[in-house]
């Protein structure tokens, strides 16, 4: 068999060197892919409650009346320790039977911190149970409950300080006293004409408490159950959000691999055969 030479040889080795390059580009992409997809996978994404919706000007009303007992105090410690990592801006009510503004609205979430100690148990003691620190309300605050107060407070305070996006977080064990529930009930139908976001998050409440905010506010109010230490507040189980990324990465990965297959098939020539049919 004789060959015959072609002037144009050269220019199939330019292709073909870029062709091979262009493989080897593909090939990275697709394992880079391939790794960022299956971390994707093995981490999902979980609905986490929020306390207040995004760039919200909130303030917590914390309940610290008598009904509130070291089996909550582990409780609020969480809860401020998740408000505080998550940031934002907040004022804070503190309120038994009467209630007061302890930080103003528009503070930093930090600042938070330094009460988180109060509800944080001491290391234990040789043969003691651990305890809670002796905080500064528990002798001369700490009494009844009356939620309308703390409530109360921090509408005025979102008023006065014309908050753009007013939003509330009651940390309460919403044991209320019986003779505050009108006052109560007039509160909240303020905060329900106004469509302030209310987030309650309920220290060991019980059903029928509870049902004193949601009969009256309906969806206008989240429910989070008040966490221990290394959980997340949470109405139920923790529910996985939709896989956005992990579904964008494959598809990627599937048009880089298509790509390949259109960009890097290799030359064939007809047969004899083929070319005589």
């Amino acid at each position: 068999m004789r060959t015959i030479p072609y002037a144009g040889a050269r220019v199939f080795a330019q292709i073909a060197a870029r062709t091979t390059l262009a493989r080897a580009a593909l090939s990275i992409a697709l394992v880079a892919l391939v790794l960022a997809t299956a971390a994707a996978a093995r981490h999902p994404q979980l609905n986490e409650p929020q306390f207040t919706p995004p760039h919200a000007g909130g303030i917590v009303v914390l309940d610290l009346s008598a009904s509130i007992s070291a089996d909550t105090y582990s409780r609020i410690g969480e809860t401020l320790r998740q408000i505080v990592r998550r940031g934002g801006r907040y004022g804070l009510v503190v309120f038994s039977d009467v209630a007061y503004e302890a930080l103003p609205p528009g503070t930093p979430a930090s600042a938070l911190q330094p009460l988180v100690r109060y509800f944080t148990l001491l290391p234990a003691i040789k043969g003691e149970q651990p305890t809670f620190p002796t905080n500064p309300w528990s002798n001369s605050f700490t009494s009844g409950t009356k939620i309308s107060a703390g409530l109360g407070l921090a509408l005025e305070l979102l008023d006065t300080n014309r908050i753009k996006h007013p939003a509330v977080v009651l940390v309460s064990d919403l044991a209320d006293d019986n003779s505050d529930v009108p006052q109560l009930q007039g509160v909240l139908g303020v905060y329900k004409a106004k469509k302030i976001p209310f987030t309650i998050v309920g220290l060991n409440a019980a059903p029928n408490d509870q049902a004193v905010f949601t009969d009256l506010l309906g969806q206008d109010v989240s429910v989070l159950q008040g966490a221990l230490p290394g959980e997340n507040p949470t109405a139920g189980t923790a529910t996985a959000k939709f896989p956005s990324r992990l579904l964008i990465l494959t598809i990627l990965v599937a048009a880089l691999l298509a790509a390949n297959e259109l960009r890097s098939a290799r030359l064939r020539w007809n047969d004899t055969a083929e070319v005589a049919a």
